[in-house]
């Protein structure tokens, strides 16, 4: 029986060789992974084909973005209505493409950064989420300044909050976030081991605490929010029970689930860097890793890592 992770109804396996690429093709530091409507996955790569689509069945369908990125490739997101935004954070904007690839807007100048912490848009934003009821995109920005901006489906600026800090409300980098039904902001609060829940205008709703280095975050269809934690930001990057997992919560911060092995490594249970997650319609889940930037590279000899695979919920 194949190696399984997970607990009761949060019970996965990995699906090995699940995914047919072309040759040539490869997931080097796969950044993120989202899941359209009928269930073909997105997954965002540091390598030279930026965006590979996948259908349900593991199948190459496209790849798109060639060109258009650096190797700060860092998030995507499929919107209700089945367009595709990318986030570039050195490319300090964001971009919203058809789902054949077709660039149809850009909010935020390519290339051309806001004054660090100054709470202007952009300055190395991570990520973005569309609300499910108006369409407005919500921001995480990021790695040079800690502020969510809130803009309409057209791009007009709406609010932004937060400012840098550990008080409530503040952030050391906001890394991701989704948006619910009923217009809650969920955001990973990375270096502050939190997620904070706002409402559409900013206000503070809630803090789930006791999350290490929080950046990966989807929510499924039923409202579950899956959540990965980094692992440690210093050379005892193998320390135990710390990072490196993937967290289930209901949309009270009650956790669920906490998923993988207690230490980190490339084997079916194990996770190094969960970076992005899509769940699709089955509730399989599918996980990009920054293996090769957060760890892989500081090894002599720097070492390449599996950074994307699927898990099939059994559970």
């Amino acid at each position: 029986m194949p190696d399984r992770i997970g607990i009761e109804r949060f019970t996965y396996e990995t699906a090995e060789g699940w995914e047919k690429i072309p040759e040539g093709y490869e997931f080097p530091d796969a950044s993120g992974v989202t899941v359209d409507s009928d269930d073909n996955i997105y997954i965002l790569n540091r390598g030279a084909h930026p965006v590979i689509v996948l259908d349900k069945n593991g199948d190459f369908v496209r790849s798109f973005g060639e060109g258009e990125f650096d190797q700060r490739a860092h998030g995507i997101h499929c919107s209700p209505d089945n367009f595709i935004y990318t986030v570039n954070d050195s490319q300090h904007c964001i971009k919203k493409y058809t789902r054949e690839g077709k660039l149809v807007m850009v909010i935020g100048e390519e290339n051309k950064a806001a004054e660090k912490w100054s709470g202007t848009p952009f300055h190395r934003p991570t990520n973005m989420a569309v609300s499910p009821n108006t369409g407005d995109i919500y921001v995480t920005d990021g790695y040079g300044n800690s502020r969510v901006h809130r803009y309409s489906a057209e791009g007009k600026h709406i609010v932004s909050w937060g400012a840098p800090g550990v008080e409530p409300g503040e952030f050391q980098i906001p890394h991701n976030v989704v948006v619910d039904k009923d217009e809650n902001v969920y955001v990973t609060d990375r270096e502050n081991y939190r997620l904070q829940v706002f409402n559409n205008k900013g206000d503070l709703q809630a803090i789930w605490q006791n999350i290490y280095r929080p950046q990966a975050l989807c929510m499924d269809q039923k409202g579950i929010i899956y959540v990965g934690e980094m692992l440690m930001d210093t050379e005892l990057t193998d320390y135990p029970m710390v990072g490196h997992r993937l967290n289930a919560f209901n949309t009270a911060g009650e956790r669920l689930a906490r998923i993988g092995d207690a230490m980190l490594g490339d084997g079916p249970t194990q996770f190094i860097a969960p970076h992005g997650f899509g769940v699709d319609s089955q509730g399989n889940l599918y996980v990009g890793e920054v293996s090769y930037t957060v760890y892989g590279r500081r090894l002599d000899p720097p070492q390449k890592f599996r950074c994307f695979r699927k898990l099939k919920l059994v559970g």
